[in-house]
């Protein structure tokens, strides 16, 4: 088992939306960068912990945890003309973009702030905490897991 960060705005989609989906599963779409792309094509598999980060909002940090249910596949909003992530170079012979689904796990009490997050020792890996970082998928050391599991409680 791997542990990953998946990086969301919750206005669009956040943990909340993942506990209310139904099942509480979701695709993790619209990942248009190619380094998470291959993550989420070659990498991250059924099984695999994913910490749900919320970004670009009011309280910026992890949320909660969810669990990949299924592995990587071809994201089908970059076929669709009228979907924000069309991509007119992607083909179903030749896709371009990946997708993984999600199933809720657990909502954190409280974010787990960023900055809390850069104050932990211990956290040296993981790509939020770096400058410069802005990977929407990133893949966390299973000992930086555990901290930042026990600083959420």
């Amino acid at each position: 088992m791997q542990y990953w960060l998946f990086k969301s705005e919750p206005d669009v989609f956040g943990i909340n939306d993942l506990a209310k989906a139904p099942e509480q599963t979701a695709s993790w779409e619209g990942v248009r960068n190619y380094q998470a792309r291959n993550f989420l094509r070659d990498e991250v598999q059924v099984g695999d912990k994913v910490f749900i980060y919320h970004s670009s909002c009011k309280q910026i940090g992890i949320a909660g945890i969810a669990e990949v249910v299924k592995s990587g596949y071809p994201d089908p909003t970059q076929f669709n003309p009228e979907s924000d992530y069309y991509d007119p170079k992607a083909s179903a012979d030749n896709p371009r973009w990946f997708m993984v689904d999600v199933k809720f796990v657990s909502k954190f009490n409280r974010v787990l702030s960023l900055d809390k997050i850069k104050s932990l020792p211990g956290i040296e890996q993981l790509g939020v905490v770096k400058k410069g970082h802005r990977l929407s998928i990133m893949p966390v050391v299973a000992q930086e897991w555990q901290l930042l599991c026990d600083a959420a409680n």
